[in-house]
């Protein structure tokens, strides 16, 4: 005799899997009222449409910062899909909100991925969520970042995401951090000082530098050391501390710091971003 399946039924299943109501009904009714086998019915369709669905773009999603208590450690993770408008999707934000918490607890993306998420691993629920919204839903970015105090910032919309750690906790040092936050957020810098650029991406830099001078007729033996002299300018646009700071463009982003205390420093940030 089949079993008969109640609105109780299907919501119960609902709840476990976030998989829509139909879906869950019609899971149950093939597993005839069986929890477990409706459950592993659900994930084998996720599993269908991330194969199906393996070579799309997911650029949109929810990207999401968190710290730690005592303000030593954060987390930024992006939960991706395809469309914006599943990204601004409640239940979508909150699972991002609730893989970022989880993530807290590890150093890699690869232990998070086989991290346990209520019985299933992080990456088991990445491949059921594709199969109950339909999109390719993937963690594109996880970064990590520890210090003496770590601040945050999550722009609007959820689309960008940073970390920034101080090398002391001070009186000032949230608002410093969740400003300096904003501020790589807003202006991407692509390391925190000149230290951090990588030397080839200095040496290209020299190089669009001299083909420039070349053009507007500057003698060989110059270009040299006029290109080099260029990277200044360069580290000023690029790199975080040596940023024009938004809120006070007469000051540096380190100047700012040490504005708030003689002592302190920036000492790293992480960002992410969606696209």
């Amino acid at each position: 005799m089949m079993a008969t399946i109640t609105a109780a039924d299907v919501n119960k299943l609902r709840t476990i899997t976030g998989a829509g109501m139909m879906d869950c009904k019609k899971a149950l009714v093939e597993s005839d009222g069986d929890f477990d086998l409706a459950i592993e019915n659900l994930r084998k369709k996720g599993q269908k449409v991330a194969a199906n669905r393996s070579d799309r773009e997911s650029t949109e999603g929810a990207v999401i910062a968190v710290v730690n208590a005592d303000k030593t450690a954060g987390v930024v993770v992006s939960l991706n899909c395809e469309t914006d408008f599943v990204g601004k999707n409640e239940a979508f934000v909150k699972l991002a909100q609730d893989f970022a918490a989880l993530a807290m607890n590890f150093d890699t993306k690869e232990d998070f991925l086989a991290a346990d998420f209520n019985g299933i691993t992080v990456a088991e629920k990445l491949i059921e969520q594709t199969g109950v919204i339909g999109e390719k839903i993937e963690i594109a970015s996880f970064e990590r970042l520890s210090g003496a105090f770590v601040g945050s910032y999550i722009h609007a919309g959820n689309k960008i995401a940073t970390l920034v750690s101080l090398s002391a906790n001070v009186a000032g040092s949230e608002e410093a951090a969740r400003n300096v936050a904003m501020q790589a957020a807003a202006m991407n810098p692509i390391a925190l000082d000149e230290a951090g650029v990588d030397a080839n991406t200095i040496a290209k830099e020299i190089e669009i530098a001299k083909d420039m001078l070349r053009q507007e007729g500057k003698p060989e033996a110059m270009i040299e050391n006029i290109a080099k002299g260029k990277l200044g300018r360069f580290f000023k646009d690029n790199t975080l501390v040596n940023q024009d700071y938004i809120k006070d463009s007469s000051m540096s982003v380190a100047n700012y710091i040490k504005s708030v205390d003689a002592n302190l420093t920036v000492t790293g940030f992480k960002r992410a971003a969606l696209g």
